[in-house]
């Protein structure tokens, strides 16, 4: 192993831990709590060296957000995969976008809800980010007919989104999830297959 090598790899291990206290921080105490000082603490680093990595704590949530993405991306593969048909897939996504948000409420509030600067919907969009969205467009295609399998995909993950944000938020109560989450897909799938 080179000098160089060595030093590349101990730079993206510097990272990953970064990464990972922030979102155990915020997962604990809010993203009010995640600052680069206490991240510096926690990874026993300065903060300069923080600064080496990412620009502030923006930068940190951007990556903490990415992350997510790539791990939502999985677990909605995984459902999507494991349907017996495509009603099951499209029901199985959705409450496999759902269950992520409610298991990692700050992961989620990173990904969607926090000014992270990440460029969605164009072509600079980060691969983990457009995986996610590929993974709602395969459940949703056999049900687009001719509609615009795009604007449909992003329809279905509006109303998901909206789900599970006011969830969340308590505005709308959890033991009526999924009824809410059937309405949807009976509608969504409405004369479709």
């Amino acid at each position: 192993m080179t000098i160089q090598s060595r030093r590349e790899r101990e730079r993206a291990e510097r990272e990953k831990l970064i990464i990972t206290a922030a979102r155990e921080l915020a997962e604990t105490e809010g993203w009010e709590a995640v600052t680069t000082r206490r991240l510096a603490e926690r990874v026993e680093y300065s903060q300069p060296v923080l600064y080496s990595h990412f620009k502030g704590k923006d930068a940190i949530m951007a990556a903490v957000a990415v992350e997510g993405f790539a791990e939502l991306a999985g677990e909605l593969r995984a459902a999507r995969t494991a349907a017996r048909d495509a009603d099951d897939a499209l029901a199985g996504v959705g409450r496999a976008y759902v269950s992520f948000a409610e298991r990692r409420p700050a992961l989620y509030d990173a990904m969607f809800r926090r000014g992270v600067d990440l460029p969605f919907a164009t072509p600079q969009v980060p691969p983990a980010l457009s995986a996610g969205f590929q993974e709602l467009a395969e459940a949703v295609r056999p049900h687009a007919g001719d509609d615009d399998l795009g604007l449909l995909t992003e329809t279905y993950w509006a109303a998901l989104h909206g789900l599970a944000t006011l969830t969340l938020g308590g505005r709308l109560p959890r033991e009526l999830h999924e009824r809410r989450l059937a309405l949807l897909l009976a509608r969504f799938t409405a004369g479709s297959g």
